[in-house]
């Protein structure tokens, strides 16, 4: 199973919904979105991609009443799981954060395959060990809506995530998709 991993899209649907579409060209059959998500209406073209999206909060959290108003409008398209979300998605056990330190603290106690984090707005994929003396998959899509990446320019990413073959891939919007 592939999935697409979003995150800090700070109320820019345009972005989101291209991130989505390119995953889902790329066989992405659900969506992580790892926070600062902002508003319901920054959702509301993406769930027409009809793709099920689990998401969780950011420090930006936003109209938090709204969007768990929306998660129960879409029939379990949309999943607003608060601060942290514990997924198995494909067999694998996937921990789902906002913050980096709580995604680093998460990836060693080894009981999970991935985790996912945002924040810094800069994309990173990582081995991570673990206290079990194996390693965790640590991944920040960095921001999808391409602001305030430290260090680098300011270009939208996300990340495209084989669960089967556990890769991930950091990718960037198409330039004519942000273009158009």
């Amino acid at each position: 199973m592939k999935i697409c991993i979003v995150s800090d899209s700070h109320d820019r649907s345009d972005p989101l919904v291209m991130a989505i579409t390119e995953a889902q060209a790329a066989g992405a059959q659900a969506v992580i979105h790892c926070g600062d998500l902002i508003g319901v209406n920054t959702l509301r073209a993406s769930l027409m991609l009809d793709i099920p999206i689990h998401a969780v909060h950011g420090n930006n959290i936003g109209d938090v009443a709204a969007l768990y108003r929306m998660m129960e409008k879409t029939n379990r398209l949309f999943t607003y799981h608060g601060q942290e979300a514990m997924l198995e998605l494909e067999g694998r056990k996937i921990f789902v954060t906002h913050m980096p330190h709580h995604g680093l603290a998460f990836a060693c106690t080894g009981g999970y395959d991935l985790v996912c984090h945002g924040h810094s707005h800069t994309a990173h994929v990582e081995a991570q060990a673990n206290i079990k003396g194996g390693h965790t998959w640590l991944v920040n899509p960095g921001s999808v809506a391409g602001i305030d990446a430290p260090g680098v320019d300011a270009v939208p990413t996300w990340i495209l995530g084989d669960l089967e073959q556990m890769t991930f891939e950091i990718r960037t919007l198409q330039q004519t998709s942000l273009e158009a």
